[in-house]
């Protein structure tokens, strides 16, 4: 019989991007003169908590004592959490569905504003474990349940222990707290989880540093939005290109890293170039660059690299020929569009074509040379496969043909496989 997998997860600053309590605290203390000072004791026993130099116990009673909240607080902080879901675990709603008996939500905040939170993405309310508060009759929050483990130092550890759960687990989280379950033997893995916050005394001590959902889910082969954590995409920048322009890529969850040239050890591993103006690539580094997928060029491109070079590899270039002053956020918006979506309009090299998102289907992106009976093979792959083709795009210039299409199937590498045999092929690659 199979192990039952179980998926342990945090609540602040892993499903949501924010700490409830210090937000909450935001909320309820707006109106108090000495607000900000009031903030900065309870965002300090949080992260003392989090890093493991104060006792959770001592960090909660602390904070909950400087609140001064009532539950009309707590109906404005739902609103607001509900906003600030961390994109990875809003886009890989899907997974929780079908995960629904297997994920467990284990937090040392409080089920008040939790539950509403994460019942959204379908996890069952018997499978969130969290604090309670201590309110009056007329709605005051006093106090918390402090007969709940998850109320003491080790409250983790001392739940998972009393459940004693038959199977293998994981947990994601980005606290001590979290890492606490790892080092008392009771799960398999701790992923620290990255995407909002990165404490170094917890990411050195985890099995797997996960700065998305999408990497977990990707490195235990889970069913996922994507295909290929952004994280995971090395996106080069070169030269000095504005921070507005860098913010925006790390924002979408690229691997970023800024240098003032293309370093050789680079090369390889490169998926996306974006380049200020007036930098140049060499043609030899291009044609090594098998990776490379994209280069955004912040003015004209034109005799600063090989835009036939880029063509025959199938790598699609966005430049701003006029060198017409722009919002920074331009050329990086075609990129991020173009490794999201697939859309090329813009595109100096490429046939433009503009594509919507989609929703619960696979997007696949074939580049080709433009000859005769491409499509008809492409059809022919997907036939044999029995892959239903929800949508289909394609556009073509006097070399190239862009074709993307979108199934609803699940497929097997097989098919992967038989589309990049197709003669004439240039690159091929799943999006989502």
């Amino acid at each position: 019989m199979t192990k039952k997998n179980y998926y342990i997860i945090d609540f602040d600053s892993t499903f949501t991007q924010v700490e409830a309590l210090d937000e909450l605290a935001r909320i309820s203390l707006k109106k108090r003169p000495e607000k900000e000072a009031i903030f900065q004791k309870i965002e300090d026993y949080t992260n003392l908590a989090m890093e493991g130099k104060l006792s959770f116990s001592e960090s909660l009673a602390k904070r909950v004592q400087l609140l001064e909240a009532n539950e009309d607080h707590l109906k404005q902080l739902i609103k607001h959490l509900k906003k600030k879901v961390s994109a990875s675990f809003s886009r890989n709603a899907n997974f929780f569905k079908k995960h629904a008996d297997e994920v467990l939500i284990v937090s040392g905040g409080f089920k008040e504003f939790i539950t509403p939170v994460v019942s959204q993405y379908h996890i069952k309310k018997e499978n969130i474990y969290a604090n309670t508060f201590v309110t009056t009759g007329d709605g005051k929050i006093i106090d918390y349940d402090h007969v709940n483990p998850l109320s003491e130092e080790g409250g983790k550890v001392k739940l998972i222990s009393q459940m004693a759960l038959e199977g293998e687990l994981y947990g994601i989280g980005d606290g001590y707290s979290d890492y606490q379950l790892r080092e008392s033997g009771l799960i398999k893995k701790f992923y620290a989880f990255t995407e909002n916050i990165a404490r170094e005394s917890i990411v050195s001590k985890a099995d797997h540093v996960t700065p998305s959902f999408d990497e977990f889910l990707y490195v235990n082969n889970l069913p996922r939005a994507i295909s290929y954590p952004k994280n995971r995409i090395l996106c080069l920048v070169i030269g000095n290109v504005p921070e507005e322009s860098i913010a925006l890529l790390k924002k979408d969850g690229f691997s970023i890293r800024h240098k003032m040239a293309f370093e050789e050890k680079y090369v390889a591993d490169v998926g996306m170039i974006v380049l200020a103006d007036g930098e140049k690539i060499e043609k030899e580094k291009l044609e090594r660059a098998v990776k490379l997928k994209t280069i955004g060029y912040l003015g004209s491109a034109r005799n600063k690299f090989s835009f036939q070079t880029c063509t025959n590899m199938g790598i699609v270039v966005f430049d701003d020929p006029k060198s017409n002053p722009r919002v920074a956020s331009f050329i990086p918006k075609r990129v991020i569009d173009f490794m999201n979506k697939g859309t090329t309009y813009m595109s100096g090299n490429f046939p433009n074509l503009q594509l919507p998102a989609i929703d619960k289907s696979h997007r696949l992106i074939h580049i080709h040379k433009n000859v005769p009976g491409i499509m008809a093979q492409i059809n022919t792959i997907f036939a044999k496969h029995a892959i239903n083709i929800v949508g289909q795009f394609l556009m073509t210039n006097e070399t190239l043909g862009y074709a993307i299409t979108d199934i609803n199937a699940e497929y097997d590498k097989q098919l992967f496989k038989s589309l990049k045999k197709i003669e004439n092929t240039i690159k091929f690659r799943v999006l989502y």
